[in-house]
């Protein structure tokens, strides 16, 4: 059996007829930036993350970066984030002039531990970045807390967590960040994101950093970007998002499965929080022989990933920061040892007993380099 990482086609041909419609539709009526479609679906998107505003942008880099940007975040200053996490949250920071700063994840969630902020704040701290990893909240209210005492910004980077909820609550709590990329639970035919917030003078001021610093047209109030949303990118998530909740449950009820097969493995499975709604982007297990485990499991035509293999201190991209090995110790075990496995809302519970037997039949196998 072969059991890929991931099956965007799979998907495709289920809401085909619907999909077809709409991009045939932007064809048709040439409106293949921003316009009707993109605007339906930021007042869609808004209102199903119960929020104000959805502003959509090209991509979730740009998202984070002008985010930041409209906060007033730029050169000297600093952002708390982690190093567990995919690249973009730090070089959107870096895009903004300013400086990222990383803090230990949670061995348990791998998101931020916001016990160790008080040792990352210096007199130039601007904002944290807290990142949703896999699809999981971060524990919000310590950071909030923690960002209220000190006057700090919070710019929460969702990019892997639509529809994710934190004690009952979607999010984003406050501004936040989502990427539209193919792979992710909610994703375009390309690239896309998008900033989510309930304050207005945010939501205008991205509006007009995206497109040039335009407005009216050809009147130019400041230096902007070209970070517009396709027309048929916000056309095919617009009918994408009338899923969304049912592939959250898919992948849901696709992770308790994992669960319990798992349970008699060696293999350590995602902790979902007490206070989370974990909506599954990624399924990661952790295993100490994780990189004969992949391979093992290659053999046997099972896709996987490693989400992420270099955690951002060490990334020759961020060398001037100074970090090295051995300054966040959680998360270098980490990202020794995580695995993720075929995770979408379309996997079959015998795609998921297959990988997981194989699992078994590794550590079986063996048995003496465990």
């Amino acid at each position: 059996m072969k059991v890929p990482f991931v099956d965007l086609k799979m998907q495709y041909y289920s809401i085909k007829y619907d999909i077809d419609a709409k991009i045939f539709e932007i064809i048709d009526n040439t409106s293949f930036i921003l316009g009707k479609a993109v605007e339906d679906f930021e007042n869609s998107f808004a209102a199903y993350c119960n929020s104000k505003y959805a502003v959509c942008t090209n991509s979730g880099t740009s998202a984070l970066h002008l985010a930041l940007l409209a906060h007033g975040i730029g050169n000297g200053d600093e952002v708390i984030t982690v190093p567990n996490t995919f690249m973009a949250t730090a070089s959107s920071v870096c895009h903004a002039g300013a400086k990222p700063v990383f803090v230990d994840v949670d061995k348990k969630t791998m998101n931020i531990d916001a016990s160790k902020l008080k040792n990352a704040l210096t007199s130039r701290t601007k904002a944290i970045i807290p990142v949703h990893l896999f699809g999981q909240p971060a524990d919000m209210d310590p950071v909030l807390g923690f960002a209220k005492e000190n006057n700090l910004v919070v710019i929460e980077d969702a990019c892997q967590a639509h529809g994710a909820e934190y004690k009952s609550k979607k999010l984003p709590l406050v501004t936040g960040c989502f990427s539209f990329y193919p792979g992710k639970n909610l994703g375009a035919y390309g690239e896309g994101g998008a900033i989510v917030t309930n304050n207005s003078e945010v939501a205008e001021k991205i509006k007009l950093l995206r497109a040039h610093g335009e407005s009216p047209k050809y009147n130019h109030k400041v230096i902007g970007y070209n970070y517009r949303m396709e027309g048929i990118q916000g056309a095919v998530l617009g009918v994408k998002l009338n899923y969304l909740d049912k592939w959250t449950n898919l992948r849901r009820q696709n992770a308790k499965s994992y669960n319990d097969l798992l349970s008699s493995s060696k293999a350590v499975i995602p902790n979902e929080a007490e206070y989370s709604k974990h909506v599954y982007h990624l399924y990661v297990i952790r295993s100490k022989s994780r990189d004969a485990l992949r391979e093992f499991l290659k053999k046997e035509g099972i896709d996987t990933g490693i989400h992420y293999p270099l955690p951002l201190h060490l990334q020759p991209a961020l060398s001037d920061l100074n970090y090295k090995k051995g300054d966040f110790p959680v998360t270098e075990k980490v990202a020794d040892e995580i695995l993720s496995l075929p995770m979408f809302p379309e996997l079959t519970q015998e795609q998921i007993r297959f990988v997981v037997d194989k699992i078994k039949e590794f550590e079986k196998k063996y048995k003496q380099v465990l």
